[in-house]
């Protein structure tokens, strides 16, 4: 499951045994659960690392929903209402960090298009 939401294999980290426990728990046994898609499920991860402002997590979250085909309009669609729930810094640290990762995958694929930002 985790190769079908980020596209790639979990990298090793300084924590062997807390990637397992993620992948295995995480991604085996919730992310599998039935009635939820794989891209709400998305949704939903998203939304709570923008709300929890952990910059790392949402850069990860935000190329996962891009993997999964969601466009970037609506990824920003979602950081923007976010203001009214998680307050305008958690929107404005969300569209400045989906600003970056759009750019430098723009700068990695030679893109130079302007997706309203």
């Amino acid at each position: 499951m985790f190769h079908q939401v980020f596209g790639r294999e979990p990298r090793p980290g300084s924590y062997p045994e807390f990637l397992r426990i993620t992948v295995d728990h995480l991604f085996g046994e919730i992310w599998t659960r039935p009635h939820l898609s794989v891209e709400e499920r998305e949704l939903v991860a998203l939304t709570a690392v923008a709300l929890a402002r952990t910059d790392w997590e949402l850069r990860g979250h935000i190329g996962a929903a891009l993997h999964l085909g969601m466009s970037r309009e609506k990824i920003v669609e979602v950081i923007i209402q976010l203001a009214y729930y998680g307050g305008w810094p958690v929107a404005n640290n969300g569209l400045r960090v989906a600003q970056e990762v759009f750019a430098e995958l723009d700068a990695a694929t030679g893109e130079d298009v302007d997706h309203d930002r």
